[in-house]
C-alpha cells in the first residue's frame, strides 16, 4: 500500500520539548524578577508546576507525559483489518489484470507468428490478404496498448480510493479517541521516518489498531 496515507503535523519531538523548556525558562525568569521586587517572597519556594491537558501520566512511575503521542504506521499496515483486506483486494485486481493482459498478449503474438510465417513462405494468395491481416494485427495491437492503460488506470483509481478510505477511518477514529484532548500532537512513524526515538509510553500504535479493527466488526 501506498504510504501515502493521512497527514498530521510534522514535528519533531526535540524540536517540541525544546519549546516547552523555552516557555518554562522564561516562565522561571518571570518569577525571578517578581522575587526580586518583592523581598518579602524572596525565600517562597514556588515549584513550577506543568499543567498539561488531561495531566498524562506513565501508568508505571506516575512521571507527567508531554501531550504528544506517535502511531506506528507500518504496524497499522499489517494489523488493521481494513488496510490488509484493501491491500488482498488491490493484489487480487492486479492478478486479474496481468493473467487477462497476458493472455490477449500470448494470443496476439501467436497471431502475429502466423502472420510471418505466410509472409515468409509466401502463402498469402495475393498482397492484398496480406495487407488486410497486417492491418488487423496492427489494430489489435492498438487495441492492447488501449486496454493495458484501461487497466492501469483501473488499478490506479481504485488504490486512490482505498487509500481515501483509509486515512477517512483514521482520521474519524482518532477524532473521538483524542476527543477529550489529552493529546496536543499525534505523529505518524513509517520505519523511522518522522520519530528517530521515542519512549515507549508514547506509542498509543496497539489502542489505536484495537480500536480501528473493533469498529470494522
Amino acid at each position: 500500500m501506498n504510504k501515502s496515507k493521512f497527514q498530521f503535523f510534522n514535528i519533531s519531538i526535540v524540536a517540541l520539548v525544546a519549546m516547552l523548556v523555552s516557555c518554562t525558562s522564561a516562565e522561571e525568569a518571570k518569577e525571578v524578577g517578581n522575587e526580586s521586587a518583592n523581598p518579602n517572597i524572596q525565600n517562597a519556594q514556588t515549584p513550577v508546576s506543568y499543567n498539561f491537558a488531561s495531566s498524562l501520566q506513565d501508568s508505571t512511575t506516575g512521571v507527567a507525559l508531554l501531550p504528544i503521542a506517535y502511531v506506528d504506521m507500518d504496524s497499522i499496515y499489517a494489523n488493521y483489518t481494513f488496510a490488509v483486506d484493501a491491500n488482498e483486494k488491490l493484489m487480487k485486481k492486479q492478478e486479474d489484470a496481468r493473467l487477462k493482459m497476458n493472455t490477449k498478449l500470448q494470443t496476439f503474438q501467436n497471431e502475429y507468428a502466423e502472420f510471418e510465417r505466410k509472409l515468409q513462405n509466401n502463402a498469402f494468395l495475393s498482397r492484398e490478404r496480406a495487407e488486410k491481416e497486417q492491418t488487423r494485427l496492427l489494430q489489435k495491437q492498438q487495441e492492447l496498448q488501449e486496454l493495458e492503460a484501461q487497466l492501469t488506470n483501473e488499478i490506479v483509481d481504485e488504490n486512490q480510493k482505498l487509500v481515501l478510505q483509509f486515512n477517512d477511518s483514521i482520521d474519524n477514529f482518532l477524532k473521538i479517541y483524542n476527543a477529550d484532548g489529552r493529546y496536543h500532537l499525534i505523529l505518524r512513524n513509517t520505519a523511522m521516518d518522522n520519530v528517530l526515538f521515542a519512549a515507549e509510553q508514547y506509542n498509543i500504535t496497539k489502542a489505536v489498531v484495537d480500536g480501528l479493527n473493533a469498529r470494522c466488526k
